[in-house]
């Protein structure tokens, strides 16, 4: 065989070949072509047919619909520190709120004086068994160590306490519409001032129940005496 005719040779079983593969890959479905898997580390973006997701909103806000694809796992802090400051120093300032709706029912004289009083138990009662819980679930303790809860917004001194429940009648009333009003406001002010720092999501729904339901406590505790 001469050069040429080598050359010749090589030239058609070259293009023999490129037709062969060119056959296969148009047999092959399209859609059903193997692909190489992914590796261990490739976060796969949701399918463009993937259905909305609702994304909650804060407190207050309503909720917004997103497409899928532009949701990422970027979920902010569990908790921080200040989340966890809140619940320790709330669990006793409930305690004494309901140290004095305690006293109501058997020296109060305006009924409306000992319903607030049971509206105080039955709500704030439980209320510290949801923040107990909080911590316990991870593994906080709630004392804190040396802190003077008297220092707190809203909290009554000993001596008020003891005054309150010295008292009867309609000084009873008065006293516990003022003493209440004042610790019912450092509760809002507290959970207000969460709401603008705090990451846990059930603090801040939390929180914003007590701002609500505090407030408008207080509006009824100031209509039951005139001024």
């Amino acid at each position: 065989m001469t050069g040429r005719q080598g050359r010749v040779w090589l030239a058609v079983t070259a293009l023999a070949v490129l037709l062969v593969v060119a056959g296969v890959a148009l047999a092959w479905p399209g859609d059903d072509r193997p692909t190489a898997a992914p590796s261990a580390t490739t976060t796969a973006a949701p399918p463009v047919d993937a259905p909305p997701v609702v994304v909650p909103g804060r407190p207050g806000e309503s909720a917004a619909t997103r497409a899928a694809q532009e949701v990422r796992d970027a979920a902010p802090p569990r908790y921080n520190g200040l989340d966890v400051w809140y619940v320790r120093m709330m669990i006793p300032h409930h305690q004494q709120a309901l140290e004095m709706a305690a006293l109501a029912p058997d020296r109060a004289a305006d009924p409306r004086v000992r319903a607030v009083a049971d509206r105080i138990r039955a709500a704030q009662g439980p209320e510290i068994g949801v923040l107990r819980g909080w911590l316990g679930t991870r593994g906080l303790p709630a004392e804190v160590p040396g802190h003077d809860h008297a220092t707190m917004r809203g909290m009554q001194s000993a001596v008020a306490i003891r005054q309150l429940a010295a008292a009867r009648g309609a000084e009873f009333d008065r006293l516990f519409v003022r003493m209440m009003t004042a610790h019912h406001e450092g509760a809002v002010v507290m959970s207000t001032d969460l709401l603008k720092v705090g990451a846990d999501q059930t603090l801040q729904e939390f929180a914003n129940a007590v701002a609500v339901e505090q407030s408008a406590e207080i509006t009824r505790l100031r209509e039951l005496i005139a001024p």
